[in-house]
């Protein structure tokens, strides 16, 4: 499997569950968010766009689908917005989470790929990530798809006790907010 065969669709409420499954494997990793639990799913859809919400697919041949409970999903991707004021509509956080079976096989590529491109389409024109400075197939994830350093925001909260730190990227769309 390589990143342009992924299947990406938008994220339907009824995959919730396989999404918090692979939340859960995230926190579970110690680098990838500050969460310690899983929220509920009014929790996460209001902290989150209505908009700009991906799952990747697991390849399926059509004729094997029956329905919603034979996807089976390999990550997920989606933004949040970084502020209620008006002059910051255009600027959103990014959530990128890939299954821990499906890690290295190009599946955050194809996720943050689909989600830059469907940002530029709902008039994102900012796109930021905080990112612990250990997780760095993340951050070649981010960086290989246009996003800079722009800081380190050094002790920015705890996590397990223990003071972490966190590295701020951004990608500046060439098409939204011109």
């Amino acid at each position: 499997m390589t990143y342009e065969t992924v299947p990406i669709m938008p994220m339907p409420p009824q995959l919730w569950p396989a999404v918090l499954e692979i939340y859960l494997q995230g926190i579970a990793t110690g680098n990838a968010t500050f969460e310690t639990e899983l929220p509920d799913w009014e929790d996460w859809d209001n902290r989150h766009r209505k908009d700009c919400r991906l799952v990747a697919l697991e390849p399926i041949e059509e004729e094997e689908l029956v329905g919603m409970r034979d996807i089976r999903i390999l990550g997920w991707a989606a933004l949040s917005p970084v502020s209620s004021r008006r002059v910051y509509a255009g600027v959103a956080e990014v959530s990128v989470y890939v299954a821990a079976a499906a890690r290295g096989t190009g599946v955050g590529r194809a996720l943050l790929r689909a989600l830059i491109e469907e940002s530029e389409q709902n008039g994102i024109w900012t796109l930021q990530a905080g990112i612990f400075p250990e997780n760095t197939a993340s951050i070649a994830l981010h960086r290989s798809e246009g996003f800079r350093e722009v800081g380190r925001r050094q002790r920015i909260g705890k996590l397990g006790g223990t003071w972490r730190d966190v590295l701020l990227l951004e990608r500046r769309s060439e098409i939204a907010g011109r």
